[in-house]
Formats: C-alpha cells, sequence, structure tokens
C-alpha cells in the first residue's frame, strides 16, 4: 500500500494529539507529535545555556532528537537520554514559542520532522501547526482542528490537573494563539485545501469517527486483503466469481488455468475487501508451475487473512499437509473452506478435514452456492478494520453526466488539454466510462467521462442499455455530478431527470452550461426563464457557462468543484446547530397539525457525504416546513452545491 500521510493543524488545546493519536492507533499507523520536537530542542537549548540559533543547532547534532512514532508510547530522546516528561515541564512551556520562530531552528526540525514521515511505510497521522503548510504541503489528507478559547482553556486545565485556573489558562493560550499566527516564519494558518473541523461542541469519538468517515469517503484507508489459495483444481476461481458476485475469473475444468496472481474488488454486507485469485500451490513445481506457486506464496505474504481451499470430493492429500506447514509459518488468520460439498453425503467427508488442525472446516459450494453467504459472513468478522491494499489513488472522482452529444467528451479533452477520449458529431460516441487523471486548479482530479443518459434507457438494446448501467455505476462511485447541459438548445426533461439522478445519489452537483458560444442574447433571457421554472428545486446547484470547444472560463471548474466538496463534506457542530434551530423555531413556529403545534426537542447532524440532519419533535413536521428549515440551514451554514436532507423523527415525550 502506498504510503498515507494525514495532516492535522491547529491551536493547543484544540485536541490535535488526542484525536492523532486514537486514528493512527484505529488505522495501525505511526504518529507524530512535531511540537514535542520543538519542545525537545527548547529542553536542550535550556539544559545548556544557549540562545545563538547556530550554538543551539550545533547541540542539537551532537544530542540529536529522535522519536518512536508510536502512538501507544510516543517517546522523545535527546541523545540516548529518554525526555518524553521532561519536555512537558512549565519552564519548557514558556520558551518553545521564543524557540519556535527562530527561523534557522525551524529549518533543522523540519527536515527532522520530514525524515521522520519519509521512513513510515504505511501510514502515519502527523499534528502540529504548519504541517499542511509547511512541512507536508502535498499530505493525503490536511485538517485544521480548532475550538473556542474556552473550551480550549477548560481541556487544557483538565489535562494539567488544576483547579480554578480557567481565566489564566485561557490567557496563556490566548497569548500563545497570537504568537503563532503572526510569527513571519510558518504562521499558524488553514491550508487552503484543509478541511476545518470545529471540535467545540465535540468528544473525541465524535471528531475521531467524523475524521475516519472523511478517510473512508477519499478512499484513504486500505482494504484488508484475502488470499484464495489451494492445490490446482479445487475450485479457488470459482469460489472468487461466488464471493465477488461476477463471472471474472477465468474457470476451466483443467488444472493450471490461472497462472497470475489477479486481484478483484468485493464487497459483502458493507465491508469491501480484496480477493486474490491464485494458481495452484504445488510442492515440487516444475517449469512454469515454479512461478505460479512462488506467485501463491506471495500472496501469502501479502494477505491480511488466508482463505484454504480444499476440494473436500478428494479430501486432503500429502501436498496439502505441507501447505498447511507454509500457512502456519505465515501466522496470518486462516479459513479452511471445504469446497464442492454439494449435499449431507458430502458433508460426512469434509469432517475429516479437522485433522488439519487448522479448526472447523466451512462447507461450501462455489458451483451452487450452497454455504457461500455464511462463509462469507464468516470472512467479514475477520477481516481488519484497515489492510494492506489502497482501495484508490485518492484523487477526488468526479463524473461528467449529461445526455448524449451535450459536449462531455469535449469538455473532458479541453480541461486536459488534450485528445484523451473519442469526440464524434453523433450521438452515442462514448459507451464505456473513461477515467482521466487531469490537473486543473493546482489540483489532480480523477474525471468519469460517460455515456450519454437515453430518455428511454430500459428500452434501449444491447451496447445502449449497457452503456446506461455503466453510467448509473460510475454515478454512483463519484463524489461531484457535473451535469453538462446544452445551453444553446431548450432544457428537456431528460435534464432535468439526470439533475434528479444525481441528487437522489446524495452527489454534490455542479450544473455547467455547455456550448455558452452559441448562446445569444435572446437565448440568454430564454435559459434564464427555463432554469427558474424547471429547476427551481436546485437553487443551491453551482452554474458555470462555458464552452468546451474553445475553451472559455474552463477554469472556473476547479473552484465549483472545491466550493461543492467542500458543502458535501460540511458538519455543523450540534450546539451551534441547536442554538441556530431554537431562534428559527421561536421566530417561525412549525405549522398547527390537527390542533397541535409540533415542539421541536433537538437537532443533530447523523451524516456527512451528503450532510443529513435529523429534526426530533414530538409530533410529524410538514414537508413545507421541512423545505424551510433546509433553506435556512443553507443560509446560515452555506452548503452550496450539496444536496442536503431534514429527516423528521418522532420523539413522544416519555
Amino acid at each position: 500500500m502506498a504510503k498515507i500521510v494525514v495532516a492535522i493543524d491547529g491551536p493547543s488545546g484544540s485536541g490535535k494529539s488526542s484525536t492523532a493519536k486514537a486514528i493512527a492507533l484505529r488505522a495501525h499507523w505511526k504518529y507524530l507529535d512535531t511540537g514535542a520536537l520543538y519542545r525537545a530542542a527548547t529542553w536542550i537549548a535550556l539544559e545548556e545555556n544557549l540562545t545563538e540559533p547556530a550554538a543551539i543547532i550545533s547541540a542539537l547534532r551532537q544530542r540529536p532528537i529522535s522519536f518512536t512514532p508510536d502512538p501507544k508510547n510516543p517517546l522523545v530522546y535527546a541523545g540516548e537520554q529518554e525526555i518524553s516528561q521532561e519536555i512537558r515541564s512549565a519552564r519548557v512551556t514558556d520558551n518553545v514559542s521564543q524557540l519556535s520562530q527562530l527561523p534557522e531552528i525551524r529549518d533543522f526540525l523540519v527536515d527532522l520532522q520530514r525524515s521522520i514521515i519519509d521512513e513510515s511505510t504505511a501510514g502515519i497521522v502527523v499534528e502540529g501547526r504548519d504541517i499542511g503548510t509547511v512541512v507536508v504541503p502535498d499530505a493525503d489528507m490536511k485538517i485544521f482542528l480548532y475550538a473556542n478559547l474556552e473550551e480550549r482553556a477548560v481541556r487544557r486545565e483538565r489535562e494539567l490537573n488544576l483547579e480554578n485556573a480557567t481565566s489564566e489558562v485561557a490567557s496563556a493560550l490566548d497569548s500563545r494563539d497570537r504568537v503563532d499566527s503572526t510569527r513571519k516564519i510558518s504562521p499558524l494558518r488553514p491550508a487552503e485545501d484543509a478541511m476545518e473541523l470545529d471540535s467545540t461542541a465535540l468528544d473525541l469519538d465524535e471528531v475521531v469517527d467524523l475524521i475516519w468517515n472523511w478517510l473512508e469517503h477519499r478512499n484513504l484507508l486500505g482494504l484488508p486483503t484475502v488470499a484464495v489459495i489451494g492445490r490446482p483444481n479445487v475450485g479457488k476461481s470459482t469460489l472468487v466469481n461466488r464471493m465477488i458476485g461476477r463471472r471474472e475469473a477465468i474457470v476451466e475444468d483443467t488444472p493450471g488455468v490461472t497462472r497470475d496472481r489477479v486481484k478483484y474488488q468485493a464487497e459483502w454486507n458493507g465491508r469491501r475487501f480484496i480477493l486474490i485469485d491464485t494458481g495452484g500451490w504445488e510442492v515440487s513445481p516444475e517449469g512454469i508451475s515454479e512461478k505460479i506457486t512462488a506467485g501463491a506464496e506471495m500472496a501469502i505474504s501479502e494477505a491480511d487473512v488466508i482463505m484454504f481451499v480444499i476440494d473436500a470430493q478428494v479430501g486432503a492429500l500429502d501436498e496439502d499437509s505441507s501447505l498447511v506447514d507454509l500457512l502456519r509459518r505465515s501466522k496470518k488468520k486462516i479459513i479452511l473452506a471445504a469446497n464442492k460439498v454439494d449435499g449431507p453425503n458430502e458433508e460426512t467427508y469434509a469432517h475429516s478435514l479437522w485433522n488439519l488442525g487448522l479448526g472447523e472446516p466451512r462447507f461450501v459450494s462455489a458451483l451452487h452456492g450452497r454455504g457461500a453467504g455464511d462463509l462469507l459472513d464468516l470472512l467479514v468478522k475477520e477481516l481488519p478494520e484497515v489492510g494492506s491494499e489502497q482501495a484508490d489513488d485518492g484523487f477526488r472522482r468526479i463524473a461528467l453526466v449529461g445526455r448524449p452529444n451535450v459536449g462531455k467528451s469535449s469538455l473532458l479533452n479541453v480541461l486536459a488539454g488534450e485528445s484523451r477520449v473519442l469526440v464524434d458529431d453523433a450521438a452515442g460516441t462514448t459507451r464505456d466510462p473513461v477515467d482521466e487523471l487531469i490537473e486543473i486548479g493546482g489540483n489532480t482530479w480523477r474525471f468519469i467521462d460517460t455515456a450519454g443518459i437515453r430518455r428511454r434507457a430500459h428500452q434501449d438494446s444491447g451496447t445502449d442499455y449497457y452503456a446506461s448501467l455503466r453510467t448509473a455505476s460510475a454515478l454512483d462511485r463519484a463524489e461531484v455530478a457535473v451535469i453538462v447541459l446544452d445551453a444553446s438548445a431548450p432544457l428537456t426533461e431528460q435534464d432535468i431527470r439526470i439533475v434528479t439522478m444525481a441528487e437522489e445519489a446524495g452527489r454534490a452537483l455542479v450544473l455547467v452550461m455547455n456550448k455558452w458560444d452559441m448562446v445569444d442574447e435572446d437565448r440568454q433571457i430564454k435559459l434564464e426563464r427555463e432554469m427558474e421554472r424547471q429547476l427551481e428545486r436546485y437553487p443551491w446547484a453551482q452554474r458555470i457557462n462555458l464552452s468546451a470547444k474553445t475553451g472559455w472560463h474552463r477554469d472556473r471548474l476547479a473552484p465549483a468543484l472545491r466550493t461543492a466538496l467542500g458543502s458535501w463534506e460540511k458538519r455543523v457542530p450540534t450546539a451551534k446547530l441547536n442554538s441556530f434551530l431554537g431562534a428559527l423555531v421561536a421566530a417561525t413556529p412549525p405549522p398547527v397539525r390537527s390542533g397541535k403545534q409540533p415542539k421541536i426537542r433537538f437537532a443533530t447532524q447523523a451524516a456527512i457525504c451528503p450532510p443529513k440532519f435529523v429534526i426530533f419533535s414530538s409530533d410529524w413536521i410538514e414537508p413545507s416546513y421541512r423545505r424551510f428549515i433546509e433553506r435556512r440551514i443553507r443560509e446560515e451554514f452555506g452548503f452550496q452545491g450539496s444536496p442536503v436532507e431534514v429527516a423528521v423523527k418522532v420523539k413522544e415525550r416519555e
């Protein structure tokens, strides 16, 4: 898996350290507290009574600072001496800000931080005050964590076991904030592409769950890997096809059909994982079998879980016993799958597989599907939460969707600056979704050019029908739907249906009015009327007028995508939401229903991507009032470019 770097910046007391450690522990990643390195340098300078940068750096070279990036027990050393507790003293705390402003010291320690990050092989969570802006500006995810001054003072007071010292602690934090945010070198500020998170009204678990949700949606968490291992012709590929739910692995009734290690992405009960179909393992391979067996052994070393498949009708052979020894040495979790158990008679013979010493054999018929669901249930229980295989490259996924011949492929080509996909005047040129990495606006995006969605796709046959299915699938795996409309022609019912599809799929939304070079003044007036009449439900959708043919205004797309994604991933703190809702209800109460006026008790944001708000009320709330609440939430908190769902849960007073 490629190394993942998560950068968490923010002021003192915002919860950076606790959050970073919790994320690193949950993901089995490394952890780096960059503030500890500055404290260590300050401790060395104080111990040796040094003030000049050159002298301090010389001392740092003689007693090099090292950090053990273990989130369970992070330790700091100066040379051979552990100083994890010493650097937390009041004396160091009072002087660390002054030392951290010295450019020479910052340059020295930034190089040290980068070397620690580079040594991490899987993933690392780094927290500090300039991580996303200076240390690792290309981090896979940047988070700016903050809280109001009063809440941070209470947290720090609790952390230091102080009593009745909130005002003093708040004053110290305020002073530290001013120093950090106004210094000339690496001031404290959010990176331009950082995701900002207000932790004032959130506890640690809520903050961690929210960031974890962001990591999942960005596909930055590795997927668990399952290696399907066994002798030749025991039905491994048939079982793989059964588990992924489609015929991808080639199956033939002769040994040795599968030669390479082939990876497939599978999903069961909401858990995604990678299946590795391997060639048959042999004790004494010859010729090409040597490479096949070596590939199977490599799959064992890569996997998080191993599924050992045996032909239950043949039983365990000597070769299986040798493979059992190899699997035991791997120290991996092993699931024993007894394949070709088509009925009770085969189960009787399959019980003999207990003798292998790998635990209970799980009976399955890959050909007929018998026992496959139970086997998958067991498998997902054994999977680690984070695996070793990256789901994808982590680029934000943008689907170009629209009717045929509105210019989706032309737009992709003009954004790429070259001809990436086939463009023709004939409608329906694109049939398969085409993924392309394109850099625009300083970021790299994964654009998915899709086939045009026709009016009656369900009545199409052949290529058009399957093209529409692939387009719907591409929309499901995208984060933002860019709906391309032909501005030179009247909006159609199909255009409206496509916008509705994107909203129902929960995607962020950008409307692109293409072919603007063909729009005259009269058409602009008509278009505005059509938009007001037919897209009145989507005033929140961002609109861009451009020309894919000439490239006019193509630079406006990247800012719109960033805004839509920011809204799609935004979370409103519960305290702030209820404060706003209380004032709203007091000014405009919900309408009376059946002689009773519903009482809104409280609300919370239940989800992001897209945002979903749940309102707990004493009675049902009219849809018109829910739309009113949604509109006012948008006015107060933004959410431009993202659908927002407002649900009501009736909660009677107990």
